[in-house]
């Protein structure tokens, strides 16, 4: 298995991948995938007898699981529950397969599979391209075809391969032999890389390759349970935006990593920022959040199905930041129905502003249906501008729609 792993890498080093049926187009990838994902909010918490309800073990994810089904965010599009890092035990088995940790998982990732398939789910689970996990596990170097069939067996849907531990020169062959290894196993699993997060940040990164392999990509640092960390996110994101836009499209779409909407530190304004940003940007939303806590206000933004078609659309365009000074950045999408979804940030911490978007920066002329997206109601038709008051730190975010004029039946 080593051999043949390790061949299949040098192989498509020395002759490239063409022919191999790296990346294949799927409906099953063509928008961004939504769900829960634990990290964030749960990180490697294992002592179950100090923290029972917040400790990574198979009642957590049927919990958070049940949540999406019964509260309305699986209708909405929230699908997938994903296993992060510390779900195996230490050492494989002795046959080199993966074990689920069999105190935490008991009845081992299967049955949970099939727990999340019988409400409608999806389940992803998490490995690594290198020699351990970022904690410790076994990773998947010389082991890919084992564990790409292991998890394909168990039932999973999504995978997520990390970068720790392992050569940056190997990322691509080993990403490529990855997909080709998933893709060996005949079932639709949804692939997702961490390929551009472990690359240096003051050098393009080569998403062209990336775009060929990956369903989706992250290529920033975590994010962290901070304003000043999904700040950091989005400057990154829109001061790279001209080398990544031209390879995002239905099946190949970036992670700006997790939703915190939910957890501890973002504000309700802050929280509507960062979901409208995200849609903007044709990000995955994923939640990373208990589900069981959830105050009305945030549960009432991620489930905002006016925004979440922005996230949705089918174009899968990645947005673009068009306008950025010391207070205001202003984001815009275009979306398959001609219109184009505009999101006004506010950087300012104080007090609230008037701000505009000026329809130049838009490439637009002429007269625009304005509806906003968190108002759930029409404002009317604009021309040459957009103005609006904008919280601290939040936003307004609004679909334009080309203006039309009404003939009345007697002159048709």
């Amino acid at each position: 298995m080593k051999l043949q792993s390790l061949l299949l890498v040098l192989c498509i080093v020395v002759c490239g991948s063409d022919g191999l049926n790296v990346k294949t187009k799927n409906d099953f990838t063509a928008t961004p995938p939504m769900g829960w994902l634990q990290w964030e909010r749960y990180r490697c918490i294992l002592d179950c007898e100090t923290y029972p309800d917040d400790c990574i073990r198979d009642s957590l994810f049927m919990r958070q699981g049940k949540r999406l089904h019964d509260d309305g965010y699986a209708a909405a599009g929230y699908v997938h529950v994903n296993i992060d890092d510390c779900w195996s035990e230490m050492e494989r088995d002795g046959n080199g397969t993966l074990v689920a940790d069999k105190k935490r998982f008991p009845n081992g990732l299967k049955s949970l599979a099939d727990y999340m398939h019988n409400l409608g789910l999806k389940l992803g689970i998490y490995t690594d391209m290198g020699t351990k996990t970022c904690a410790g596990y076994p990773a998947a170097i010389f082991h890919m075809q084992k564990d790409t069939q292991t998890f394909a067996d168990w039932g999973i849907d999504m995978i997520k391969l990390d970068g720790c531990n392992s050569c940056t020169d190997l990322f691509k062959a080993g990403h490529e032999a990855f997909k080709f290894y998933i893709n060996q196993t005949g079932r639709e699993i949804y692939y997702s890389c961490e390929w551009p997060t472990y690359l240096p940040e003051d050098k393009p990164k080569p998403y062209a390759d990336i775009a060929k392999v990956c369903d989706m990509w992250r290529n920033y640092q975590d994010v962290q349970d901070s304003w000043s960390s999904v700040m950091n996110i989005i400057n990154y994101n829109g001061d790279h935006q001209d080398e990544m836009i031209p390879y995002i499209k239905p099946g190949a779409f970036n992670d700006p990593d997790m939703l915190l909407i939910g957890d501890y530190s973002l504000s309700e304004d802050q929280s509507k920022t960062q979901f409208a940003i995200w849609s903007i940007l044709a990000a995955p939303l994923m939640i990373s959040a208990n589900l069981e806590t959830m105050k009305d206000w945030q549960k009432a933004i991620l489930l905002n199905e006016e925004i979440i078609a922005v996230d949705q659309d089918s174009l899968g365009k990645m947005g673009r930041r068009v306008y950025k000074n010391s207070n205001q950045q202003t984001w815009v999408k275009p979306l398959a129905d001609g219109g184009m979804a505009v999101a006004i940030m506010s950087t300012r911490e104080d007090i609230p502003v008037f701000m505009s978007v000026d329809f130049k920066l838009l490439n637009i002329t002429g007269s625009w249906n304005a509806r906003d997206l968190y108002a759930l109601k029409d404002l009317g038709s604009y021309e040459g501008s957009f103005k609006a008051m904008v919280n601290p730190s939040g936003v307004v975010m609004v679909k334009l729609t080309k203006a039309s004029r009404v003939i009345s039946a007697d002159f048709v």
